[in-house]
């Protein structure tokens, strides 16, 4: 881990962009009021990007890294290392489906976040070795974001986040009347789609999350 990029309190609350919950807004003024609301990290999560133009693609992310340098917010792309190296974000996601952890951070060299989706301690270590600066742990409870996301039971999160020096964030079906059950896991943060982005005021939605989240973490 690269601690000059990514800081454990940088992770507190990780926002994950999704299109789906916008109705008609823009993105980028929704990841504005996530941000707001104390969001401390915001990843691009686009998968309708392959029927949406690149070039509209393309001038969202840049939009979107402006936005998060303005904020002091690290700002990284799920998957596409091409955009993310296209337009110099902070880093990329990748999981254990996509892009092999140690080709992606070989590809955005050492100067770049790299963010890891991992299920077992076996993998948390390969990622760790390959250079990850923090690690995706989910689903710790069910969600409708990601449907073929398996569950990581708390006593299996715990062992990650003891496996390794790299900080975990915890990610599935987490909301502000669950993440306190995270409590005592070691994990440095949560990351989050609907429980931001589904809800009507996304900056209170933020601000009341980053709270509990403290509240688990005991601080």
């Amino acid at each position: 881990m690269n601690e000059m990029l990514v800081r454990k309190e940088d992770l507190l609350l990780y926002a994950v962009t999704d299109r789906r919950w916008l109705h008609g807004g823009r993105l980028y003024d929704a990841a504005e009021r996530a941000l707001q609301g104390g969001a401390t990290f915001l990843q691009l999560r686009e998968k309708s990007a392959g029927t949406m133009p690149r070039a509209s693609l393309l001038e969202e992310a840049r939009a979107l890294r402006l936005l998060c340098r303005r904020y002091r917010v690290p700002f990284v792309i799920d998957d596409d290392v091409e955009l993310a190296m296209a337009i110099g974000v902070d880093g990329v996601h990748v999981g254990q489906s996509d892009m092999e952890a140690g080709a992606a951070r070989q590809r955005i060299g050492k100067d770049k976040i790299l963010g890891v989706s991992v299920q077992t301690v076996k993998e948390a270590r390969i990622a760790a070795e390959c250079g990850a600066d923090y690690l995706g742990v989910g689903a710790v409870f069910p969600t409708n974001s990601k449907e073929d996301a398996e569950a990581v039971h708390y006593e299996t999160l715990k062992e990650i986040c003891s496996a390794t020096a790299v900080p975990v964030v915890a990610i599935g079906g987490i909301n502000d009347e669950n993440v306190m059950q995270l409590a005592g896991s070691g994990i440095a943060g949560v990351a989050v789609i609907s429980a931001i982005f589904a809800k009507e005021d996304i900056r209170l939605a933020a601000q009341r999350l980053l709270h509990k989240v403290k509240e688990a973490k005991g601080r």
